[in-house]
């Protein structure tokens, strides 16, 4: 079996989940009962907050765990507009991950001013467009990296167009993948998740710039200082924590070796016949997406299932919305038609993938195409 979808999630690393383990079944207790075996589950939830912390530029304080990008995306937005009521207006970019358009969307039915902000060729957002957004009550929502082309906005360029406005990003595709300095983009709010980055699934964490008076927007008890109740999952965090340790040190490391992958892939695919490559020069290291200018002759959910009845596993879009008819809205972005947006395939490799793998999927995908246009 070849996995290629690692933009959907990862395969769990076996030094996070040895890390877990006595967290699962020795080390149980609370993090907020205030005898032994709780203070000890306090300070390891505290020693994880400061090392993820440290990895951003950031203060232990800035960092509040939940369950994952969704959730922060959420809590970011909504309570910004809400609970702390210091937005009523939204400007996200047209390519934005659903985690943030869903959430827009539900404020706008509630009231709030909301603006979509296109996108240039390859992806990103030209600065100067949000300009017009520069306001201390406006809160601006651009993805770090987009998460079915790989494009790479520029967080220090869009900071500088709008000093006034608050601004978060979705980190969630770029968090130990790229460098990413809190300090140095001057971002106010910012989402993770470390299912991406060989961690487990159902834990995450929000930056929230110090001094903005953020409020909860999910109660309950007085965990994560009053910004997110409910009892902390003290494994998932140490997982977090071991999985952001391991994509940090080994951060170049692993790029330059997925990024020989993803060229090693456009080279084979080249000849291709109309084959268009949707993910630009600058880009993350590990996903490659590519439609085709003949897509109203293909299936593209036929091309996915054949490639898994060969063992190969990719999608052709975000994970949160496969399987839907409809075409990918990131694609449609970039200018693409219907047909070839729906018909597009997104690889995305990991630290684990080898180059006979990616050899394997182009013939395999190259044969398929020929049986379609046939």
């Amino acid at each position: 079996m070849i996995y290629l979808d690692n933009s959907a999630t990862t395969r769990i690393d076996k030094r996070v989940l040895k890390a877990m383990m006595p967290w699962l079944r020795d080390e149980y207790g609370n993090a907020s009962s205030t005898y032994s075996l709780g203070r000890k589950a306090r300070v390891a939830v505290e020693d994880a907050r400061e090392e993820i912390a440290s990895l951003l530029k950031a203060h232990p304080a800035e960092i509040y765990f939940t369950s994952g990008g969704t959730e922060s995306n959420n809590t970011i937005l909504k309570s910004a507009c809400l609970s702390t009521n210091i937005a009523d207006t939204v400007t996200y970019s047209a390519v934005e991950h659903h985690a943030v358009l869903e959430p827009v969307a539900e404020l706008a039915r509630m009231g709030f001013k909301t603006f979509e902000i296109g996108v240039n060729p390859a992806g990103t957002v030209e600065p100067d467009s949000l300009k017009n957004f520069n306001s201390k009550n406006t809160i601006v929502s651009i993805m770090h990296a987009n998460n079915e082309t790989g494009a790479i906005n520029s967080l220090k360029e869009i900071r500088e167009a709008i000093p006034n406005a608050y601004f978060h990003t979705d980190a969630v595709q770029s968090f130990g993948k790229i460098p990413l300095d809190v300090q140095e983009t001057k971002i106010d709010f910012a989402s993770f998740s470390a299912h991406k980055i060989h961690g487990p699934k159902g834990i995450g964490a929000m930056f929230i710039r110090r001094g903005i008076d953020f409020k909860a927007h999910q109660h309950g008890g007085a965990q994560e200082r009053n910004r997110r109740a409910g009892t902390e999952p003290v494994a998932l965090i140490i997982g977090f924590q071991m999985a952001a340790r391991l994509a940090f040190e080994n951060m170049e490391k692993r790029a330059r070796k997925m990024q020989k992958q993803i060229t090693l892939l456009k080279t084979l695919l080249k000849d291709v016949p109309d084959i268009r490559i949707n993910t630009a020069e600058i880009a993350l290291p590990n996903i490659l997406n590519i439609s085709f200018k003949d897509a109203e002759k293909l299936d593209g959910q036929a091309i996915l299932q054949m490639l898994d009845m060969r063992g190969i596993w990719v999608s052709n879009g975000s994970a949160c919305v496969s399987g839907t008819p409809q075409p990918s809205h990131v694609l449609k972005a970039l200018g693409l038609p219907d047909a070839e947006a729906n018909a597009a395939v997104r690889f995305s490799v990991s630290k684990d993938t080898t180059e006979g793998e990616i050899r394997q999927a182009a013939q395999a995908l190259k044969e398929i195409l020929g049986e379609m246009r046939s």
